[in-house]
């Protein structure tokens, strides 16, 4: 009796090809130690200078209101707009806000801190996320448009398609169905503790998580460079942005075709990059998910907002 083959399933794929990936990592490690150390020191110190003073404290404050039970008295007036053009609820409003002010992944932190206490459904959180994650004025307007393409009209366009992007897609979403739209049952689980030193350490905690991610994919990107070498410069520069952001912003603020590169860099802001996808859904953890559901809720924004960016370029004749 013939033995019949072995069938690999997708998932044993994925973990083969995650090993031998590593492997190559650490290979690119040993060979240049040098060169890594110095690029983990680079990842950290974009983290330090760039993302920790900017986000922590809005990860702290927003976890302080987060936990006060006046939000949905605050944000009652805003119920008109949020549930007639996303079908959710009041408290999206000022999540969104909060998201716009202060980047990435502070929304997505705020819609699991709303579900973990009770105050949303599943349905309403998964909803919430395709227009809550988005990135902040200093990181698009500032990094992007005046720090790397030297122009701050680009700067303001790619942000106002950033947020228009986010609101087209939260409408594209709004008739999102979950079947078990469930929702915490406090009974057996406690989110509710308002203790200042509960709210530092989740804010530590979270804070340096998006750390270690950046640092991560800093290394990663640097191996992955003699690989997207090989295409042109304009597809070698995407893909850097579909790695990390910041990065590939950089690597297409320099190329020469503008209208090209702004439309592009539109859609990696927007996308945000594998590494800020895996920082958010590290903060929706415990709402369980599914990545490639966000994943296609960030593809779906950077392909309105590039759009977008494109018309307003032919506008604008920049």
């Amino acid at each position: 009796m013939k033995n019949k083959p072995t069938k690999i399933d997708g998932q044993a794929t994925i973990k083969i090809f995650l090993t031998f990936f590593i492997f190559y990592i650490l290979v690119c490690m040993i060979i240049n130690p040098a060169k890594y150390i110095s690029k983990s020191l680079e990842g950290i110190s974009a983290w330090a200078f760039n993302v920790l003073p900017s986000v922590l404290p809005f990860m702290f404050f927003t976890r302080v209101l987060s936990s006060l039970d006046t939000l949905s008295k605050i944000t009652k007036p805003l119920s008109f707009s949020t549930t007639k053009i996303f079908k959710t609820p009041p408290v999206s409003a000022y999540i969104f806000l909060m998201a716009i002010l202060s980047g990435y992944p502070v929304g997505t932190k705020l819609v699991s801190d709303q579900f973990l206490q009770g105050k949303i459904t599943k349905e309403d959180a998964f909803k919430m996320t395709s227009f809550c994650s988005t990135s902040g004025p200093m990181f698009i307007i500032g990094a992007v448009g005046v720090g790397m393409f030297k122009n701050v009209k680009i700067g303001y366009i790619l942000f106002f398609s950033h947020i228009l992007g986010a609101i087209i897609n939260g409408i594209f979403f709004r008739g999102f169905r979950l079947k078990n739209n469930e929702k915490i049952d406090f009974g057996s689980k406690n989110y509710t503790k308002t203790d200042i030193s509960d709210i530092v350490l989740d804010s530590t905690l979270s804070i340096l998580c998006v750390g270690t991610i950046i640092t991560i994919f800093f290394l990663i990107i640097e191996t992955l460079l003699p690989i997207f070498d090989v295409f042109p410069k304009p597809i070698s520069a995407l893909l850097q942005g579909l790695v990390e952001i910041t990065k590939g912003s950089k690597s297409l603020s320099v190329l020469g075709a503008k209208k090209l590169s702004t439309v592009l860099c539109s859609f990696v802001v927007s996308f945000g990059g594998i590494s800020t996808l895996i920082q958010s859904i590290t903060m929706l953890s415990k709402l369980h998910m599914p990545v490639m559901l966000f994943a296609v809720q960030k593809m779906m924004h950077g392909l309105f907002s590039c759009i977008i960016t494109f018309l307003l370029l032919l506008i604008f004749k920049l």
